[in-house]
């Protein structure tokens, strides 16, 4: 631009000055723009090393996952016989090890029921009313139903039935009432019937009263389908009757319900598939160290790949010319301090671990002179035969506490948690919630007869009021209608979706009935109202005196800090040493004194913790990662004013150039000048 302003004037010193203030300009931008790329490149090369340190901690990280489980310790392995008669299905961390024999007597069957004949699945059955199924056990007398009696444990089923219901939307309800009942229609010739199948089991067998209300087309077609003591209608047949499955175990009979199996041999599921009286299966489980020796072989491994990485990343290396490469990270003091902890952890005790095996030396894993680990064969054999359960405390997460009263679990904060003893100390037990009826004393001198519908009442547990509830029945004893009364509460549909349950019960001594709630703390309550005048013959009248109870709380400190209880669980005060541990508390703790308890995350816990924190959204790296991204926004900006002032700086000297020429031009102009004058003057003139 100044050389064309610089023509335009007719003259000049005939220099490129415009070549020449380009030069001029990037001689001055040239240091100023590589100090800024250099410092790019670098910050550059820093956040790709950290991607890959990242990367690497991840890596490692999933390889410490099955080092800090206790289920890698506890891990076991079956030998099992080919037989069709079981079918082993699972076989769990922790199983019972020993040598078992099982003979299988008889296979477990689900009572069936076939009712409702009808010659259109799919028509209205114009009844209305309620179907009620209770579970229980079936006494037979000469083949044919004769007593029932009811499980108290297994909540009463209570259908509804309406005037529009079909075959298919009855057998809808009942298989959508999560009761384990299944109902299916069934063709049979040119019928179609309803069959119900219970839960397998001896004590799963159904009862069935169905309840017409009158206000349907069919008064008594819900009748038709009774199958209880009061009677058994016509229509209803039992073509299955339900039984256990029965199995001996080292000689011991012992009868289950189903034919999955899971708690005969804890931590061992099988299936129980026909019967072969005097067959037997023989096989062992036993303990299988193989897991953890190859966990721990793969943490050694993982943790020299990673050590590599991080190592050439911030250090120094040599290429394959032998020429010393310096990593990226290498003067980057937060990567350094990372590895540093790692390596820290790595070769210290474990916290928490408070005897036994407390550092990795003590199994023969050492760290060698340029920072890897390596295995002592013999010292690590000797370890893992003759000091297992200490080489699972070394690396996996553990518990322990010095009464079975109080339990330690680890929650979802228990990364924040510090490992250690504690001391817990329970001022207040933790309690249910409980309704206590008046004394019935020779109240079954002869059976108690309830049926007409007379004995009703209303139950509130934990703040959830149940429908009416009403006896049916003919008792015998106190256990029958203790038993009726705990599977008719715990089956009304108001309870059963707010999951509010209760445990009736009756003391013999004082002769009263009692009903608790299943849920500790101060919200657990029981309260009966609505009851019938009748209900004063079982002590639970208005003017019976029932006495009702709220729960409450545990309550209790934790190294001498209050805590807050919930229920019957009692946890550390926030920001507290012990925030993410929780202590359950069970009634009778408070006699007892203080608790000893011990926390520790393992070597396994402790690596992935720390990973877990240099990984977060706000843990080292990301905090690092921010500040470089800062800077890189930094140079962004330092390019735009070093654009600006090179601009201004061109502007500059671009001025001083045509200033330069335009005195150039000026004095070439009084050369000419004087030039001309000379030419003229006698003297030159002759001369020239």
């Amino acid at each position: 631009m100044a050389n064309n302003i610089i023509s335009s004037l007719g003259g000049g010193s005939g220099i490129d000055t415009s070549n020449l203030v380009t030069q001029l300009t990037e001689l001055e931008r040239a240091p100023q723009e590589n100090r800024l790329n250099s410092r790019q490149e670098k910050l550059e090369a820093q956040i790709s090393a950290y991607g890959t340190l990242k990367s690497a901690m991840s890596e490692f990280q999933s390889m410490l996952s099955p080092l800090a489980n206790p289920d890698t310790f506890a891990a076991r392995s079956v030998a099992f016989p080919d037989t069709d008669l079981i079918t082993p299905n699972s076989l769990d961390p922790g199983a019972q090890a020993g040598s078992y024999q099982i003979e299988v007597l008889d296979v477990a069957q689900a009572q069936t029921l076939v009712m409702a004949a009808n010659s259109d699945k799919d028509a209205a059955l114009g009844a209305s009313g309620e179907l009620s199924i209770q579970f229980g056990t079936w006494t037979y007398a000469s083949g044919n139903p004769d007593t029932f009696g009811v499980n108290a444990d297994k909540p009463a089923l209570n259908i509804e039935v309406e005037a529009d219901d079909t075959l298919a939307t009855l057998a809808e309800k009942i298989n959508g009432s999560d009761s384990g009942v299944q109902a299916s229609v069934m063709k049979v010739d040119d019928q179609y019937q309803l069959m119900l199948t219970a839960p397998s089991g001896e004590d799963n067998a159904m009862s069935v009263t169905g309840t017409d209300d009158g206000t349907g087309t069919d008064a008594t077609f819900l009748q038709g389908l009774n199958f209880n003591e009061a009677g058994l209608s016509a229509g209803v047949t039992e073509t299955q009757q339900g039984s256990d499955a029965v199995l001996k175990i080292n000689g011991l009979e012992v009868r289950r319900e189903t034919n999955e199996i899971d708690d005969v041999i804890d931590g061992f599921n099988f299936t129980v598939n026909k019967a072969s009286v005097g067959e037997s299966i023989n096989f062992s489980v036993e303990s299988d160290s193989s897991v953890a020796d190859q966990a721990i072989r793969d943490f050694v491994e993982a943790y020299n790949s990673f050590y590599e990485t991080a190592k050439n990343l911030t250090g120094y290396s040599k290429d394959e010319n032998n020429q010393t490469i310096r990593g990226d990270l290498a003067t980057d003091g937060t990567a350094k301090s990372l590895l540093s902890q790692l390596r820290s952890v790595i070769g210290s005790e474990v916290e928490g671990v408070e005897s036994g095996f407390t550092a990795l030396t003590n199994l023969g894993i050492r760290t060698e002179l340029d920072g890897t680990l390596s295995i002592n064969e013999a010292e690590f054999s000797s370890a893992m035969n003759d000091n297992f359960d200490l080489v699972a405390d070394l690396f996996a997460q553990k518990t322990s506490s010095s009464s079975s009263f109080l339990e330690v679990g680890v929650g979802t904060r228990g990364n924040g948690a510090q490992p250690g003893s504690y001391e817990v100390v329970i001022t207040q037990d933790p309690a249910k919630g409980e309704l206590v009826g008046a004394d019935i004393q020779n109240l079954f001198d002869t059976p108690l007869d309830t049926t007409g519908g007379g004995y009703t009442f209303s139950l509130e547990v934990n703040g959830v009021a149940s429908s009416t509830i009403t006896l049916d029945g003919i008792y015998n004893s106190a256990e029958e209608l203790r038993a009726d009364l705990q599977s008719l509460i715990n089956g009304d549909s108001n309870l059963k979706s707010s999951n509010a349950a209760v445990d009736v019960g009756f003391d013999a001594v004082t002769g009263q009935f009692s009903f608790t709630s299943r849920e500790y703390g101060d919200t657990s309550t029981v309260n009966i109202s609505n009851q019938s005048a009748s209900m004063d013959a079982l002590g639970l009248g208005a003017a019976s005196g029932v006495v009702s109870t709220a729960g409450q709380d545990v309550a209790g400190t934790i190294n001498g800090e209050e805590g807050f209880g919930a229920g019957e669980v009692l946890l550390p005060a926030l920001g507290s040493s012990g925030y993410g541990l929780n202590f359950t508390a069970k009634p009778g703790s408070a006699a007892l004194g203080s608790f000893t308890v011990g926390f520790s995350r393992g070597m396994g816990g402790e690596l992935s913790s720390l990973i877990d924190r240099f990984l977060a959204s706000d843990g080292a790296i990301s905090t690092r990662e921010d500040n470089m991204d800062n800077q890189l926004d930094g140079i962004a900006s330092d390019r735009e004013d070093l654009d600006r002032r090179m601009e201004q700086y061109e502007t500059r000297i671009s001025a001083q150039f045509l200033a330069m020429e335009r005195i150039i031009s000026s004095l070439n102009a009084t050369g000419d000048s004087l030039d001309g004058i000379l030419d003229r003057l006698p003297f030159t003139a002759q001369n020239n």
